[in-house]
């Protein structure tokens, strides 16, 4: 069956596969739809998170917990990112991808607004740990649907493109903040993105499918299937599709052993080892850089203008990455990627002193980033295969949550051993130069091994 001049053609005689139909069609308002339904789960979910970033000031001084000791707080959400993360990802692999969104969706609204009611330190650290866990529970699904509701050839166009609501999120807090905490104080934002992220939840009920290639996979539903592909394209009523999947691959779901399996040992710990220090590195920069830009002498107003066109310019570099991903080769770009990384970190340590400078870097550090970022979620849903790439996108963001920890932490006792913004910059050139390093040792492996090498396709389902 293949699509000619806006018709489709059926060219064999039997019955065609979910995956090798959506693979020719082009891209329906249905698969659009989908689309921005997971762009939205993800601009939310930038919003509750970074939001506390935006409003830790005024909380300090509103409830009497100095601002130094905020450090957990943040930690608290992260660390629940973690978990949900490396567990809702199994839990999607064996029961599908759209209630654990919707549940996710849930969780991070109903804590984002209990956040507005804590008052006391103990309270916002759990709150926090509560919302966390509804943040990570959401990213590895989101990503998944998104792989499995558009043809291969745009799947990094658009994975990567999804992957901007992250970005778009806190840029979305920051404007919603300034204009919020003036006239209602700091608890109307928190409501605010609980009340959004709950709205959302009832669209997402009644709106977002399931994965109709996940449901493929599990052999079951043939008439929820064929109703969904219907909708995709509705010449495709009354088609038959095959499901050539094996029992074992039906019964897969909550093993991440599988992550291991079938030559995917060394390219999982080498996408792992990106992970880490790709987040470590963002993290460093949105926790770290005002502090940092602070202790060179720069006014306070530049902290927030660097993260804002760091938010900005990671926008930009995520509508780029798959479409560059595509022309360039997976391999080349993220070489080349955290090549630069490296390089406009030590220009960083560098030019600190000069405001113009920093900005301009600040913007091409978020391009480079949080494109990077983007472009590891839509490597990693090409990688894995159907009925473990929750799994796989979970873990490797758990991985990756890991060094969003860590980098911050680093940071914080150089800093107590004294250390300048230069040496702690020139320092951070480490991770960027690691991430690159992991991508030249997967050109050494060859085929499935490796998610990085240009040529990497999707998995088969």
């Amino acid at each position: 069956m293949i699509w000619v001049g806006g018709e489709i053609v059926d060219s064999r005689p039997h019955a065609v596969t979910v995956r090798g139909t959506i693979d020719e069609l082009p891209l329906s308002s249905f698969q659009i739809s989908v689309l921005i339904l997971c762009g939205l789960v993800l601009v939310l979910d930038g919003f509750v998170s970074q939001s506390i970033g935006f409003l830790a000031p005024p909380m300090a001084e509103t409830l009497g917990i100095p601002l130094g000791t905020f450090g957990p707080i943040f930690a608290a959400g992260l660390v629940g990112l973690l978990i949900a993360a490396m567990t809702m990802g199994p839990v999607a692999d064996r029961w599908g991808r759209k209630w654990p969104i919707v549940f996710s969706v849930l969780t991070f609204a109903a804590f984002s607004a209990l956040t507005a009611r804590a008052t006391s330190f103990d309270q916002l650290l759990f709150c926090r740990f509560l919302t966390g866990l509804g943040l990570g529970g959401a990213l590895p699904n989101v990503f998944a649907l998104t792989s499995e509701y558009v043809p291969e050839r745009l799947r990094s166009v658009a994975v990567t493109a999804v992957a901007c609501g992250m970005t778009s999120g806190p840029l979305l807090g920051g404007l919603i903040s300034s204009v919020m905490i003036p006239k209602w104080g700091w608890r109307s934002v928190f409501y605010f993105g609980g009340l959004l992220s709950f709205a959302l939840s009832l669209v997402l009920i009644e709106l977002l499918p399931e994965s109709v290639e996940f449901l493929t996979v599990r052999g079951v539903a043939p008439q929820k299937i064929a109703t969904i592909m219907t909708r995709i394209c509705p010449e495709l009523a009354g088609t038959r599709f095959n499901f050539p999947v094996s029992q074992d691959h039906r019964r897969r779901g909550l093993a991440v052993k599988d992550l291991f399996n079938e030559g995917r040992l060394v390219g999982t710990i080498l996408l792992w080892v990106v992970y880490f220090m790709n987040l470590l590195i963002l993290y460093v920069i949105v926790n770290w850089l005002p502090a940092l830009l602070r202790q060179a002498a720069l006014p306070v107003s530049s902290g927030v203008t660097a993260i804002s066109l760091f938010s900005l310019g990671g926008v930009v570099g995520c509508l780029m990455q798959g479409r560059l991903m595509n022309v360039f080769g997976t391999y080349a770009i993220m070489l080349g990627e955290f090549g630069l990384c490296g390089l406009l970190i030590g220009l960083l340590a560098f030019v600190v002193f000069s405001l113009p400078l920093v900005m301009t870097v600040t913007l091409l550090l978020g391009c480079v980033v949080q494109g990077a970022q983007a472009g590891l979620a839509a490597i990693a849903s090409s990688f894995y295969p159907t009925q473990i790439r929750s799994t796989g996108l979970g873990w490797a963001l758990g991985v990756g949550r890991i060094g969003s920890i860590v980098g911050p932490v680093l940071v914080g006792i150089l800093l107590s051993m004294a250390w300048n913004p230069q040496q702690i910059l020139l320092a951070g050139t480490i991770p960027a130069f690691c991430a690159a390093a992991a991508v030249m040792l997967s050109s050494r492996v060859q085929g499935r091994a490796s998610a990085l090498l240009s040529g990497t396709s999707s998995a088969p389902v």
